[in-house]
């Protein structure tokens, strides 16, 4: 029924009110589901409609122009709802070819944002989430490319490493060589020595004999 505030034009109050009352009291026997709208003659009053039938719903829905930004948005929100829990917020709503769309709430820095002032803040905080991926994608590159350099320093150190101790290992090899050839050396230097002074020189002759003089 859209809108009932129509009926004021055809009677009194009173008599709206008792022909409303009786309408949907008939409604709720039948269990059928009625939609029905008016029309407030004063936008910022929101405790009853013109024609007194508001503590008789069930659900009491509000509609109301957003005017910010230059534009008027529509706005809507749940005034009251008998016997079940419902949001206390105010959503935006389109008339789409669709239908009704309803937007989810969404609040900006100055409270909740409609229309354009809202695809400005959404363009906003788009381009900044963009801006920190970047900034995060250049850092990831940067942490990417410093591990490379010092995964390639360790390489070089392990290799340096590497060579120094083959080159340990050869100077210890060679130490080792000398070390059994000064052992050689010596053993046939003392031999060669031991010989010597068994031989004994001959005073009448060039030539030399060994054995003991008698």
């Amino acid at each position: 029924m859209d809108p009932v505030t129509s009926f004021l034009s055809s009677g009194t109050l009173d008599e709206v009110k008792s022909m409303l009352t009786r309408l949907i009291d008939f409604f709720k026997d039948q269990q059928a589901t009625a939609f029905m709208t008016t029309l407030s003659s004063e936008v910022t009053r929101l405790e009853q409609t013109d024609v007194h039938i508001s503590s008789l719903v069930d659900t009491w829905l509000v509609l109301r122009d957003l005017e910010s930004g230059g534009e008027r948005n529509r706005g809507l929100m749940i005034l009251k709802s008998r016997g079940m829990a419902h949001s206390n917020q105010i959503r935006e709503f389109l008339l789409t070819h669709k239908g009704i769309e309803l937007r989810d709430v969404y609040l900006g820095p100055a409270g909740v944002l409609t229309g354009a002032a809202r695809l400005a803040q959404e363009a906003h905080e788009e381009a900044e989430e963009r801006l920190l991926y970047y900034e995060m994608e250049q850092k990831r590159l940067q942490n990417e490319r410093k591990r490379k350099v010092l995964e390639a320093q360790i390489a070089a150190l392990q290799a340096d490493m590497a060579t120094a101790e083959a080159e340990l290992q050869q100077l210890t090899r060679q130490e080792e060589l000398y070390q059994a050839r000064r052992q050689r050396e010596r053993a046939a230097m003392a031999q060669r020595r031991q010989a010597d002074t068994e031989l004994t020189p001959d005073l009448s002759g060039d030539t030399m004999h060994t054995g003991k003089l008698s």
